[in-house]
């Protein structure tokens, strides 16, 4: 018999039962009890189970993710049962609570927070959890119970009232050079180093007054981010001599694409990177599309780009594929929704679109789209197959619960969860400029028989990718990726012949 079952039968055997309150587990005048506000935290429970009993727990109940809480420490050992919730330590009973009633929402919240007072009565690592530490730690463990690939999003603004501080940075990465001093090797678009003039190559040799081959590693940390602002007078080394420079450190928001044009005898290409698949990037993207209307061809950079949000999905992939389905969302137990942009699409110019196996979620949709209506020519290696986007339950808190409960497929139907999307130019099997050669030559000579194994269904996905295997210096993807792509939309004959195929 497992350890659960025998704790649960020997106390109902024996009686074994832990005294509770009437009226519940918690006294009005004990309102935080091991500097956890116990009231407030048994409501936020309550809503998060009720919350979830209005999802589909693909077949998992209130009962698995109470017990998932074991996770939170290797001793710990819960059991919860249609009449009890049994918490054992090692081989030691500690908590033994009757089980509330069908929809008791706040039974339940009560019982996972005197669980977790205990637990913390014996890890000296869950003891020292904050408040909004213990919420993540907790509520991701609770979730993860019901969804593996759940999550909990803590409100910032509770984070900040709790914690009293937020991280700030002045925007610069670097290095130490041989002599102590600390050498730029890039700056944050937008961040006070930049709005300064400061650049990468820029040498800085002193710090509040203090030279930096003085300082330790955390001396510089510090002056450079930390919570809250703070003000750093640096003097640098530039190439048009030394430079005295104040920052203040700001809170840093990064683009969710970046959009670099290449004006050359092309006629110009267009690069965007895309990081996050959102309104933000859509609305970045279609500023670049109207502000280079003639462009000669787009490289669009989805190789470490995700997303959970379909309709901004929508409105980026319409862009270049107007009113036709994008992709198509299945939830368990529902019938599939197809999700279409609401316009038309803004430009025909040719696209290459790079992918890799970091390209998940509604950025794979988008890499369908474009290989299903024609519009583009996929380069790179076999994307992640994680094509799941969020439910998310916003709670009174002001944090938020994420359950990955729907999958993506195309927008003709084929699946990608699970199995991903298949480049129609392998970047690893021509990493040489004579491989690029050949195979840019067998393209023009019309010998280029690629095997398109997105409508493949009875070839193993793992076999695909062990034929297009990840390249695993980024420096040569990179370099590689932009020859490919140039040389494909420079060369219409190329184009057109891969988009055929």
């Amino acid at each position: 018999m497992g350890i659960k079952k025998f704790c649960v039968w020997i106390m109902f055997v024996l009686g074994a039962v832990m005294p509770c309150l009437a009226d519940g587990l918690f006294f009005e005048d004990e309102p935080v009890q091991d500097g956890l506000p116990v009231f407030e935290m048994s409501e936020t429970f309550a809503e998060i189970y009720q919350k979830l009993d209005n999802v589909n727990w693909a077949g998992k109940g209130l009962n698995v993710a109470i017990e998932s809480l074991e996770n939170l420490n290797k001793s710990a050992h819960i059991a919860a049962t249609d009449e009890r919730v049994v918490l054992v330590w090692d081989d030691s009973i500690i908590a033994n609570y009757p089980r509330p009633d069908e929809k008791d929402w706040y039974g339940f919240g009560e019982i996972t927070t005197a669980l977790i007072l205990k637990m913390r009565a014996n890890d000296p690592y869950l003891r020292n959890m904050s408040e909004s530490e213990t919420y993540q730690a907790v509520v991701d463990t609770l979730i993860r119970g019901v969804d593996e690939n759940g999550r909990y999003i803590f409100s910032k603004a509770a984070e900040i009232a709790e914690d009293g501080r937020i991280l700030t940075s002045v925007g610069i990465e670097g290095e130490r050079d041989e002599r102590g001093n600390f050498r730029i090797n890039g700056v944050y678009k937008g961040a006070p180093a930049d709005n300064a003039g400061i650049r990468a190559g820029d040498l800085i040799v002193q710090m509040n007054g203090v030279n930096v081959r003085d300082m330790t590693d955390a001396d510089l940390a510090a002056v450079m981010s930390g919570f809250n602002s703070g003000t750093a007078k640096i003097k640098l080394l530039t190439p048009a001599g030394e430079k005295d420079v104040v920052l203040r450190r700001a809170t840093i928001v990064l683009a969710d694409a970046d959009i670099v044009y290449r004006d050359d005898k092309t006629g110009g290409l267009l690069e965007i990177v895309v990081h996050k698949v959102s309104d933000n990037a859509a609305a970045i993207i279609n500023e670049a599309l109207a502000r280079y209307p003639d462009v000669a061809g787009i490289v669009l950079d989805l190789r470490a780009t995700t997303g959970d949000d379909e309709r901004a999905a929508a409105k980026l992939g319409g862009l270049f594929v107007g009113q036709t389905p994008v992709m198509r969302i299945v939830e368990t137990a529902r019938d599939e929704v197809e999700v279409v942009p609401g316009g038309d699409a803004v430009t025909d110019a040719p696209v290459v679109v790079l992918m890799s196996n970091q390209t998940r979620g509604t950025a794979e949709a988008l890499v369908a789209a474009f290989y299903e209506n024609g519009r583009g020519v996929l380069v790179g290696t076999p994307t992640a197959g994680s094509a799941r986007i969020a439910s998310r339950i916003d709670l009174n808190n002001g944090g938020a619960l994420e359950l990955l409960n729907k999958s993506i497929k195309t927008g003709q139907g084929g699946v990608i969860d699970g199995r991903g999307l298949f480049p129609i130019v392998c970047l690893s099997n021509i990493r040489t400029n004579q491989q690029q050669n050949a195979f840019f030559l067998n393209v023009i000579n019309n010998e280029f028989n690629a095997q398109d194994f997105n409508n493949r269904s009875d070839v193993r996905a793992d076999d695909v990718r062990k034929g297009c295997p990840v390249i695993t210096s980024g420096a040569d993807e990179d370099r590689l990726a932009m020859a490919v792509a140039v040389q494909i939309l420079t060369d219409k004959k190329i184009y057109h012949r891969l988009v055929a195929e």
